[in-house]
């Protein structure tokens, strides 16, 4: 096939040019997926960490050669255009074997990467907190020791050697299993140390406990675009593959009055690596344990049900029985994108299905739709109440303010009685903390 030459993005400062390989191969490919859409995934993760690239060449693979994954003629027509195009590094838009990396490398005369370390490389960048770092370095040397391969490093870049792809004046480093394996030894060590702290400050942040929404879905489907929409926040938001990385937590109020913590979370991609799913396992933990799910999908891409598929496969990995939840609520993000016919389907789809929104974060639509559905999923945990207090209470009253919604209040001289929608859990946190001062409770 022709190679496919993208536009390139105004103003980049890439200085590192790539030549991207993506195989065709029979049983692999998605019927719902279009190949157009599948190169610019992958050109932009490629502009995600400032590569330019030079064009793609789509090849048709009928059989996986096991020493050097393409075939001899294969590999001879791309070496031609590698020779022509001089890039520094090849992306090869598959799993390969350290065997298979080593052989194509020495055939090309050229650094190649597969799509796992160049996901791992954008982790590598994207990485703000002390954890997200561990956890990336975590997963990039779990990477290398499974295929003992050079490690290409920026001299130039802060975060230090843990990159995979070459720049100017570098050095090629052989790296040693037994220093791997110390290196992963402390680092993990070290997590653990930052994961007690961590879980020390949520025990602390227990005492007065706010239910958790957490924003999943696939990279770029417009979570952190919603998450500033909704909190009026300025999570950094760009049209860009993991543009968040790190957790960012922000308080909300629902339309009931109820007070929530949002949560934004790392994008998930199709064939997201095993190793970085491990290595991240805790930090999505406040995603697995969360009190409601909001799954974002850009439903503007003809792949929208692939990518709400692959989304579903890591949840599942994770724990999350998506079918069984009902805590999960789907988000059609991007509406304003959609041509009329497309809108009315979906329009439908909400009307009769459960858990559905519409919403376009950018335009800011469907946004109170979205808070009455989260709010509809608490109140099918919630119970009623009706709690009786001394007038005089004015902690419990004010208690109860803060952590339930007031559907009736009644007063007399010595009482006042509460009707309220409520958690379990705050119900019997409220029994323990005024328990002295109650003077009736009973569940409706």
């Amino acid at each position: 096939m022709p190679t496919k030459t993208p536009h390139e993005t105004p103003g980049a400062l890439a200085q590192e040019t790539t030549f991207i390989i993506h195989p065709e191969i029979p049983g692999q490919e998605s019927l719902e997926r279009d190949l157009d859409y599948v190169i610019e995934e992958t050109q932009g993760l490629a502009r995600a960490i400032n590569l330019k690239v030079l064009g793609t060449h789509v090849v048709k693979v009928k059989r996986i050669q096991a020493g050097a994954f393409l075939g001899k003629g294969q590999r001879a027509e791309i070496a031609e255009r590698i020779q022509e195009l001089k890039p520094a590094v090849v992306i090869l838009n598959h799993t390969l074997s350290p065997v298979q990396q080593r052989n194509l490398e020495e055939d090309w005369n050229v650094k190649v990467i597969d799509r796992t370390g160049l996901i791992l490389e954008i982790f590598g960048e994207r990485a703000q907190t002390k954890e997200g770092r561990l956890q990336v370095e975590l997963a990039m040397l779990e990477y290398q020791r499974s295929r003992l391969v050079r490690a290409w490093t920026h001299l130039e870049r802060q975060r230090g050697a843990t990159g995979f792809i070459g720049g100017p004046g570098e050095t090629q480093i052989e790296i040693d299993r037994r220093l791997i394996g110390e290196r992963i030894s402390h680092l993990k060590k070290e997590l653990e140390t930052v994961r007690r702290t961590r879980d020390l400050g949520r025990k602390s942040r227990e005492r007065i406990p706010l239910p958790v929404v957490a924003l999943v879905g696939y990279t770029n489907a417009g979570k952190s675009t919603l998450f500033n929409t909704l909190t009026d926040s300025n999570v950094f938001a760009e049209d860009l593959p993991f543009a968040t990385l790190d957790p960012t937590l922000r308080r909300m109020a629902l339309p009931t009055g109820q007070k929530v913590i949002l949560s934004d979370t790392v994008g998930f991609i199709s064939d997201l690596p095993t190793h970085l799913i491990a290595a991240f396992r805790a930090t999505l933990e406040q995603t697995v344990h969360a009190d409601v799910l909001v799954h974002v999908i850009d439903v503007s891409r003809p792949d929208w049900k692939a990518q709400r598929a692959d989304v579903i496969d890591i949840l599942e990995e994770l724990g999350i029985e998506y079918e069984r939840e009902d805590r999960i609520v789907e988000v059609y993000n991007k509406v304003d994108m959609l041509d009329d016919e497309d809108y009315q389907d979906f329009e439908r789809q909400v009307k009769f299905g459960e858990n559905l929104v519409m919403v376009s974060a950018l335009k800011r639509r469907g946004l109170e739709d979205l808070q009455a559905c989260i709010s509809n999923v608490f109140d099918a945990k919630r119970t009623q109440a009706s709690i009786t207090l001394d007038a005089a209470d004015g902690k419990a009253l004010s208690w109860v303010y803060e952590h339930a919604e007031i559907l009736e209040r009644r007063d007399d001289e010595m009482r006042i009685t509460l009707d309220v929608m409520i958690e379990p859990y705050n119900l019997d946190k409220f029994t323990a903390r005024f328990g002295p001062s109650l003077k009736d409770l009973k569940t409706a």
